[in-house]
């Protein structure tokens, strides 16, 4: 029996490379004709799956490729509206019920676009420093999880307004991070576990004076 896959919830773990065929655009919103056969094996009409990060909902899909609507807000806050026939994108399908996890929990709700400072070789890793709102990152932890479009990364250095993420090879052939330029925008989720906790924590607010222990992450069954 094959497992079920969820809803709005995705691991960042790319399974595809997506083409874009064709992207129709309306008043206040946009449909988009994605090629890959990989992807739609087991696609059905309203399932969703994840292109660059964005959760959006599959229209129509046949066997070897998908329509999904795009929102006005959408277009606005992420980089599906920069989108243009023949680029490429990230495809991740729903977490399966019972599936491994393997990188860690998506929702495919984006918080913000970054833009790439800085790509450099050292070693066999490749690094990458991206620009993000300043707004962003207290949701974000250094060694934490952050998904890069739809792609699920560790953060290695934080600073204020950017982070440094270290790619290995693999992540650069098997997902369009590695076609990425200096310059070029990418889609940010912040690790849901971060964002739970800062607003527990209730930071800007009456209870700022509140401490990260470990009694507080159990008491709210983080551990």
């Amino acid at each position: 029996m094959v497992p079920k896959r969820g809803g709005c919830l995705f691991t960042g773990l790319v399974e595809d490379i997506g083409i874009v065929r064709g992207i129709k655009k309306g008043h206040l919103s946009a449909s988009l004709h994605i090629e890959s056969s990989l992807i739609c094996e087991d696609l059905k009409v309203g399932d969703s799956i994840a292109v660059n990060g964005v959760c959006l909902t599959a229209t129509s899909c046949s066997s070897r490729a998908f329509y999904a609507d795009v929102m006005a807000e959408t277009l606005a806050k992420t980089n599906l509206g920069l989108l243009k026939e023949g680029d490429q994108v990230n495809l991740e399908r729903a977490l399966q019920v019972g599936g491994r996890l393997g990188g860690h929990f998506v929702t495919g709700h984006v918080d913000a676009v970054g833009e790439i400072l800085s790509i450099y070789k050292r070693g066999i890793s490749t690094e990458i420093w991206v620009q993000i709102p300043a707004e962003l990152q207290p949701y974000l932890t250094p060694q934490g999880s952050i998904t890069v479009d739809g792609t699920s990364l560790t953060i290695a250095e934080l600073l204020p307004s950017s982070f440094k993420v270290s790619l290995i090879p693999h992540t650069l052939e098997k997902t369009i991070l590695g076609l990425k330029k200096t310059g070029d925008l990418v889609n940010i989720e912040a690790d849901i576990l971060g964002k739970y906790v800062f607003f527990l924590l209730g930071k800007g607010t009456e209870n700022k004076e509140r401490e990260l222990t470990v009694d507080f992450l159990a008491e709210h069954g983080f551990i």
